[in-house]
Formats: C-alpha cells, sequence, structure tokens
C-alpha cells in the first residue's frame, strides 16, 4: 500500500509540475503583451486630447452654441458598448465589468454592444437584446472598427434611437490595479461658460464654416478616440489582470509541489521504516 501511495503522490507531482509550466508560459506572453498594450494606451491619448480641447473650445466660445449632441431628452432607450475579453484565465476582468453592467441597466430598456467573446456570450445568456455580434473577437477589433461604430452610433443617436450611449470599459490604473468604468458618450456635457479673466488667455478661433457644422464633424471623431481609447485601456487591464493571475497560479502550484514532496517522503520513510522493521522480526 506504501508503494502505490507514493507512486500516486509522484504522479500529482508530475501534473503539478506540467500545470506550473504552463501558468509560467502564459504569464510571460502576458507579460509581453502588457508591454505593447501599455504602449498603445499611451500612444492612443493625445489624438483624443486634441479632439476634446477643440470641442470644449467651441462650446465656450459660443454662447448661442446648439446641438442635438448636447441635447438632453427623456431616457427611453439607452445602449451600452461592453468591452470584454475573448478568453478566461485573466482573474476577476470579465466577470467584474459583466457584472457592473448588468447592474446598470437593471430596469431599463437597454440594449447592448458587445464586444469580445466574452461579452457576446454574457449577454446572450441572460437575454439581453444584442445591436450586433460582429465584434465578438475583442481581439480583431482596431482603430478603423472604433470609428465605424462611432458614426453608425452617432447617426441612431440623431435619429432618436437611443436617448443615451454609454461604453462600459476596464480603466488601466496600474500593473496591479485595474478599475471598471462606465463612460457617457452621449449626449455630450456642454462645460459652463466661464467670464474671460483678466491676464487670462482666451481662444479665437475662427473656424472654417459654421462652428456648429464643424462640431458635428468633430463629434464621431472624437467618440471614435474614445472608444479606441477605452479599447486599449481594456486590453491593457486584461492582460495585467492574466499576469496576476497566472503569477498566483504559478506560486499555488509551488506551494503544492512543495507539500506534496513533502508527503512524498514522508511516505517513503514511512515504507523503509515498515520493511526495516519487518526484516527485524523476521531475523
Amino acid at each position: 500500500m506504501a508503494g502505490v501511495s507514493t507512486k500516486e503522490i509522484k504522479n500529482r507531482i508530475r501534473s503539478m509540475e506540467s500545470t506550473k509550466q504552463i501558468t509560467k508560459a502564459m504569464e510571460m506572453v502576458a507579460a509581453s503583451k502588457l508591454r505593447r498594450a501599455q504602449a498603445q494606451v499611451l500612444s492612443s491619448r493625445p489624438y483624443f486630447e486634441i479632439l476634446y480641447s477643440t470641442i470644449q473650445d467651441i462650446t465656450r466660445s459660443n454662447r448661442d452654441f446648439s446641438s442635438l449632441y448636447l441635447t438632453g431628452r427623456p431616457v427611453n432607450r439607452v445602449l451600452y458598448i461592453v468591452i470584454a475579453g475573448d478568453r478566461g484565465l485573466a482573474g476577476g476582468y470579465n466577470s467584474n465589468i459583466l457584472k457592473q453592467v448588468q447592474t446598470d441597466i437593471q430596469g431599463k430598456d437597454a440594449v447592448v454592444l458587445p464586444i469580445g467573446k466574452k461579452a457576446v456570450d454574457f449577454f446572450k445568456s441572460k437575454n439581453i437584446p444584442l445591436l450586433t455580434e460582429n465584434y465578438a473577437e475583442a481581439a480583431m477589433v482596431g482603430i478603423g472598427d472604433c470609428f465605424s461604430i462611432s458614426k453608425q452610433l452617432s447617426s441612431a443617436f440623431l435619429a432618436g434611437e437611443f436617448d443615451e450611449i454609454y461604453v462600459a470599459f476596464t480603466s488601466f490604473v496600474s500593473v496591479l490595479s485595474q478599475t471598471p468604468a462606465s463612460l457617457q458618450l452621449l449626449p455630450l456635457k456642454q462645460p459652463e461658460h466661464e467670464e474671460k479673466a483678466e491676464g487670462r488667455p482666451h481662444s479665437d478661433t475662427v473656424y472654417e464654416g459654421d462652428s456648429e457644422e464643424v462640431f458635428a464633424a468633430i463629434v464621431p471623431e472624437y467618440l471614435g478616440g474614445i472608444l479606441y481609447g477605452a479599447l486599449c485601456e481594456s486590453r491593457a487591464s486584461e492582460q495585467a489582470a492574466r499576469r496576476a493571475a497566472m503569477d498566483s497560479a504559478t506560486q499555488n502550484a509551488d506551494e503544492m509541489i512543495a507539500d506534496l514532496s513533502l508527503k512524498y517522503n514522508r511516505a517513503r520513510q514511512a515504507a523503509i521504516t515498515q520493511e526495516i522493521t519487518e526484516i527485524v522480526a523476521g531475523s
């Protein structure tokens, strides 16, 4: 019985060592992808910030400015763009954002535009209406897709199909911290007009054409930039979460291997002691 016991323990040790190799490899892959994702986050911010400052400048410098993108209305139907991953093994990355959106849309006439296989599967299982399943592979969604989505949703908002549009994503705070977030895309919040302070620079930008026309042309580009930025943030968060999860799994495998090795040595020692006892008794 002692021989069988040590054999089983030895097989479990081999199994854990194999698992450890897999989790360690996945951790290294996630770390490599994380570096690229962080670079994308940093490179996507300047474009968004310039468009945002332009929108703020137009709305602040035109007191009689009006746009359907800024006009609030009774909320009957909302749309959520939800960004999740294509695979699991990333800790709470997928579940945290999906559960938050599920809570946010309770009691609302909501439609979801899912990005990522996990988002598609989750909302289909909850029988929540999906706008489209064309973006079921988050890894294949690029900047061109983000601008296509923004233009489509801008037109739908102007047509009155949706009264509010949100994007739900995971904000990349640091390698060790990722936070689920929800951002309202439309209607835009109009900033309060500020009086020109003495000595404070004031924008006297002259726009070619009507400022409202410029604003209407910029908004879809601005939304596309936000959406791409949210996508980059989510990708970086996913890789950071996966790296942390695989690192934890590797450490757990090390602990289990050490514990099993101790049990194996004890079982082997007990078997040797029993054999010596039998030999002495027989002599």
